[in-house]
């Protein structure tokens, strides 16, 4: 698929003003009408100029198309990055008929492919089928977006403050991107995955339909200690060799404090202590698993080398891989 560059079809420049955009399309709207045109490929050209008008005279996805097509030029193998407009304020705009009143059907494939969905979904809920011009609502597209947070945000809930992007037209006709802050608060006990709805501040929406929703898909940050896996949250804890064999008391971290915890004696290397209860907080609470991991101390001086052979000699009935089947 070759990307199109629609300022080089509708022969703007990129800084030209909705005004200059009209002008130009009714211009070359004459000049390669299928019905009156002798140009050479006038049915071929006439849709691209549609396509191209039907893009830019839109001032969301003017500004869409725009902030993906800085980095392509006409001609150039395109397929669109999967997260091109994630988070975009403009991404998704509503439906519309098609360029020219004709079906969204006539698009080229580089069109659907950024566009395409939006109008689909939209069009569902304006039920507008085919015909003859007419005035319809339909609330504007829903957006969606990830949104990292720490851990303990998880815990103890918190509020986070986001700035987001808005397309809007100055008095020249060109299309800024304005940014607004918004303030939201991050439930105690959210989990991974679950979204955060933010009312309205999707795309606006049409006639007199409302706003749509933007929706935060809520990922954790890598955490030094801690892995979280649905509600239960995991950590290793370094243990002597002394202390999984005899047992021992020793404190260890969680992200609500420090913890004493028991460690019975013969625990092997793997080995799950649970806290109750002390996982993500919710309704029904996860649990907090403490992964028991033997650190052995380095034979690193003489003493510690003497220690270990002497060890060697005591349990020398010791068979550590004979559960391999092997000998030794």
């Amino acid at each position: 698929m070759e990307f199109k560059d629609y300022y080089q079809i509708m022969g703007v420049a990129r800084d030209a003003t909705q005004d200059d955009i009209k002008r130009a399309h009714r211009k070359l709207a004459r000049k390669y009408h299928p019905d009156v045109s002798k140009e050479k490929n006038a049915e071929v050209r006439f849709k691209e100029l549609g396509e191209a008008y039907e893009v830019l005279k839109d001032p969301e996805k003017r500004a869409a198309y725009d902030q993906l097509g800085a980095n392509w030029k006409a001609g150039q193998d395109f397929r669109p990055p999967p997260d091109w407009n994630a988070g975009a304020e403009y991404a998704g705009s509503g439906f519309e008929r098609g360029f020219g009143g004709g079906d969204t059907g006539d698009h080229s494939d580089f069109f659907e492919s950024l566009f395409r969905q939006g109008f689909a979904r939209a069009g569902k809920r304006a039920g507008s089928p085919g015909g003859g011009r007419r005035t319809f609502s339909a609330k504007g597209e829903d957006h969606h977006a990830k949104i990292q947070i720490d851990l303990e945000d998880a815990y103890a809930g918190t509020t986070r403050t986001l700035s987001l992007r808005v397309p809007e037209m100055d008095d020249q006709g060109h299309v800024l991107a304005r940014e607004h802050q918004i303030t939201f608060t991050i439930p105690k006990g959210i989990r991974a995955g679950q979204h955060i709805r933010l009312a309205g501040q999707g795309a606006p929406g049409m006639g007199e339909g409302g706003a749509g929703d933007l929706y935060l898909e809520v990922e954790f940050r890598p955490h030094p200690l801690y892995r979280v896996d649905k509600h239960d949250v995991y950590m290793d804890l370094p243990v002597a060799p002394w202390e999984a064999a005899l047992g021992a008391e020793v404190e260890a971290p969680t992200p609500t404090g420090q913890v004493e915890v028991k460690i019975p004696a013969g625990s092997p290397n793997g080995r799950k202590l649970r806290l109750k209860g002390r996982g993500l907080p919710g309704t029904t609470p996860g649990d907090f698993y403490l992964v028991l991991q033997i650190v052995l101390p380095a034979a690193d001086i003489e003493s510690a080398k003497t220690f270990y052979e002497g060890m060697a000699k005591q349990f020398s009935a010791f068979k550590p891989r004979a559960k391999l089947g092997g000998k030794s």
